[in-house]
Order: structure tokens, then C-alpha cells, then sequence
């Protein structure tokens, strides 16, 4: 064991110093942090003021559409050509013209000039207002109440709420694209890793340093040192990681979402007040988040999402997914003398990880499907199955028989590793075939 323990520290030591491995450790927090910025950036709308001249010669529009309280609206009778020659100077962000054979014609009879490019939020709601009042229009030219048809319909909220063995209920919010985050990043990890102990194993062999090493240690020992050198680097990198991006996390909740977080409790005191007192309440009183609503949506997943309990899993399954794996990928190393040859046997390795990665996105569509729930067992597709299924919540009996199997699965792994290993890490000059790697699984 003293050998292995000093293979294991030669191969943290020579990671640690490596700057590339340093860059990644505070990168991928950053990344991760950016990339939930970025989400609840998407949902909010654009709120840059917009100052709009209106030119409505259809003078369907003058009284009936309206601004916020970012948009403001002004209407002229101007004539178009006047109206664009002094635009520029006039104050205004936007010039709308509206035809005057917009309700008879077809699409395209209206035009925004502007002097820097509106976002899409304000292109929407100007789209849809006109959209609405020219429906309303023609519903009154054919004698139809616009109120009935209004009236008539009814959003609806579908709350999920899962029942267990003993009949208790938990409202479910299921957030299919973190599961589907999750299980990307663990195909990347364990990739990484994976690939890492194979050019470890493979450069040491073309280097013929491996000459010098197995001379004093079992080839067995080497092998097995490497893998848990690199798990233990990886298990030191995750746990860096994890410390810095629950710090960014934070401070961006504190500093990001606190403004969010505030209406958000507003929002869930008005909509108690409503179930409470129903139609008697004055809603003109109410504040109105409709821009916000997605925004809310996605705190309230966040919310319900158990960091811990995923951070756990994709430090086990990471680990197990990882030791599986890289036995595989040292045992490909030692039989290759370069990266070209190894072809041939990669490319069976990376068909699993890549099917687990297709069956991860089918969590978002189907997350209870057979086809899932077999994925997280089996020990070649469980670590990026499972993790894609965790925040949709999986019983602990599944959890527990995966990550059994996962690790029962290293230990073959390994044995029949360092079968190949111990043969081929001292083969120079032969292009190794499957045929002789099958022979050397059954030398003694």
C-alpha cells in the first residue's frame, strides 16, 4: 500500500502544478454562476424607456393602445415623409406608422423607424396590443360582444403534487433542464478524467519511463494508483469548486435576486388575498407583475431543488462513474502506443456515454419512463441518467441500488483492467487488436 500511496501522490502532485487545472478549478464556478445569471436575465423583460411618436391613420389605434411604465406613447397627424425627416431630432426612440387600410389589408401594413435597434420585449407587446384591438375591431363589426369572448377564457395552473407509499402528498416542480444540466456536466467530468488517465498511462508507456517504475512496483499497483491519484484529484477539484460556486451563488442571490425575491413575496401575498376574498377584492389596488411571471417561476424551482442532496449524488456518481471508466481507459492506454491506434478501442467506450447523454434529455419530456429509469441502473449510463433524473425527486431505494451496482461494476472493471494492463503496458512495436486483448484477460 505504501507504493500505491506514493503513486497516488506523485500523480496529485504533478496535477496540482499543472495551470491548466488551476484555471479550470475557478473557471467552471464562474461558469456555472454566469450561466444562472443568464437564465433569470432571459426571463425579465427589457425594460429600456422607449419614447414612441405615433402616426395612426387608420385612427383605429389613438384611443385604445397604450404604453407602460417604460413605454410612452404620443400621437401626431403628421405626414409620414415629414414625420422621418425630423425623427432624428425630435426626441422620440421610436416612430410608428400605422396604414390606413390596416384592418382590410393583410400583414406588413404598419412600420417602426427607429434610431437604435427596440428589444424584442417592446417589439412583442406593441405587436400584440395591435393584434388585440384589431380583433376586437372586427368582433364588433360582425356584432360580437369582444367582453364574451374575453370573458370565456381561463388560464390555468397545473400544480403536480406526488403521492408516496404512505399516502402523503408533496407538490412537485419539476425542472427537467437542471437535470439535464446536471447530466451533461457529469458526461463532461467523467470524459475529462477518463481521458486523463489515459494519456497519463499511454505517455508514460511511450516514454518508456514505465520501464523504470514497474521495475519496483506491480504493474497492478501502478495501474491502481493512478486511478485513485486522479479520483482524488478529482474529489479535491469538486470540493474547491463547490466552496467557490456556493459563495458566487449567494452573492448573487444577495445582491442579484433581492429586488426578485421582494416582489415575488408580494406576488404570493396579493394571490392569498384573491383565494381568500375572491372577487371583493379591488384589484386596482394590486400591484401587476405579468412581466415578472416567468421570472417567479424560475425562483420557485430553484427553490424547491435540493442543492445538498445534488451535490452528493454528483460527488458519488462522479466518483463511481469516474472509477469505472478510467480502469477501461488505462487498461486502452496501456495496449496503444499512440492516440491514433487507440481508436479503435475508444470509440466502443465513448457509445455508452454518449447513449446516457441522448436518454438524459429525454428526463425533460418523460422523466419516469422505462427507458430512464433502466438508464440510471445500468452502470455504463447510470451516472449521467440519474443525475438528469435527481430533481425530479427519485426514491432512495433507486439511488442506493444504482450507485451498488455502479461500484460493484468499478471492481470487475478493474479486475479485467488490470488484466490487459499488466500485458500490454510492457508491449512496444505490435498494433493491438481486440483478438489479443481477449487473450490477455485469460493469461495467467
Amino acid at each position: 500500500m505504501s507504493k500505491i500511496g506514493l503513486i497516488i501522490g506523485r500523480e496529485i502532485k504533478s496535477k496540482l502544478y499543472n495551470k491548466t487545472f488551476i484555471i479550470m478549478t475557478i473557471l467552471a464556478p464562474l461558469l456555472i454562476t454566469g450561466f444562472i445569471a443568464f437564465m433569470i436575465q432571459m426571463t425579465q423583460s427589457d425594460k429600456t424607456e422607449q419614447k414612441v411618436l405615433v402616426l395612426d391613420e387608420s385612427q383605429l389605434f389613438k384611443d385604445n393602445l397604450s404604453g407602460n411604465d417604460y413605454i410612452s406613447l404620443s400621437y401626431s397627424d403628421q405626414k409620414l415623409e415629414e414625420a422621418v425627416d425630423q425623427f432624428y431630432n425630435n426626441g422620440f426612440t421610436c416612430l410608428l406608422w400605422i396604414s390606413p387600410t390596416i384592418v382590410e389589408g393583410g400583414a406588413g401594413a404598419s412600420k417602426l423607424f427607429y434610431k437604435k435597434s427596440p428589444g424584442f420585449a417592446f417589439q412583442t407587446y406593441i405587436k400584440d396590443q395591435m393584434e388585440r384591438i384589431i380583433y376586437e375591431n372586427k368582433l364588433k363589426a360582425n356584432n360580437i360582444d369582444p367582453n364574451i369572448i374575453l370573458n370565456s377564457k381561463q388560464n390555468v395552473r397545473l400544480i403536480l403534487e406526488k403521492v408516496n407509499d404512505k399516502g402523503k402528498t408533496e407538490e412537485q416542480n419539476s425542472f427537467g433542464f437542471f437535470g439535464f444540466i446536471s447530466g451533461a456536466l457529469m458526461f463532461t467530468f467523467i470524459l475529462m478524467y477518463g481521458m486523463m488517465v489515459f494519456r497519463s498511462v499511454m505517455e508514460e508507456k511511450t516514454n518508456r519511463i514505465v520501464e523504470v517504475i514497474v521495475s519496483s512496483v506491480k504493474p497492478f499497483e501502478l495501474m491502481l494508483g493512478k486511478i485513485l491519484g486522479i479520483a482524488l484529484l478529482g474529489m479535491i477539484q469538486f470540493i474547491v469548486m463547490g466552496i467557490i460556486t456556493f459563495g458566487l451563488t449567494t452573492a448573487l442571490s444577495t445582491i442579484y435576486l433581492k429586488d426578485i425575491s421582494a416582489q415575488l413575496k408580494v406576488f404570493d401575498q396579493q394571490q392569498e388575498l384573491v383565494k381568500k376574498n375572491g372577487t371583493s377584492v379591488d384589484f386596482s389596488k394590486l400591484e401587476k407583475f405579468d412581466d415578472k411571471l416567468e421570472v417567479f417561476d424560475l425562483v420557485r424551482k430553484l427553490e424547491k431543488i435540493n442543492f445538498l442532496e445534488v451535490f452528493v449524488c454528483f460527488f458519488l456518481y462522479f466518483i463511481g462513474g469516474y472509477l469505472f471508466y478510467s480502469s477501461i481507459m488505462a487498461a486502452i492506454g496501456s495496449a496503444v502506443d499512440s492516440e491514433s491506434d487507440s481508436q479503435q478501442f475508444i470509440t466502443p467506450v465513448m457509445i455508452p456515454l454518449m447513449i446516457g447523454y441522448f436518454i438524459s434529455t429525454k428526463t425533460i419530456l418523460d422523466p419516469d419512463s422505462a427507458t430512464v429509469f433502466w438508464g440510471s441502473m445500468i452502470p455504463f449510463t447510470s451516472p449521467i441518467v440519474m443525475m438528469s433524473r435527481i430533481s425530479n425527486g427519485v426514491p432512495l431505494w433507486e439511488i442506493a441500488l444504482s450507485l451498488t451496482s455502479l461500484f460493484l461494476s468499478f471492481f470487475l472493471t478493474t479486475w479485467l483492467a488490470g488484466k490487459i494492463y499488466r500485458t500490454g503496458i510492457l508491449m512496444y512495436g505490435k498494433k493491438t487488436s481486440w483478438r489479443e486483448l481477449g487473450k490477455w484477460l485469460f493469461y495467467k
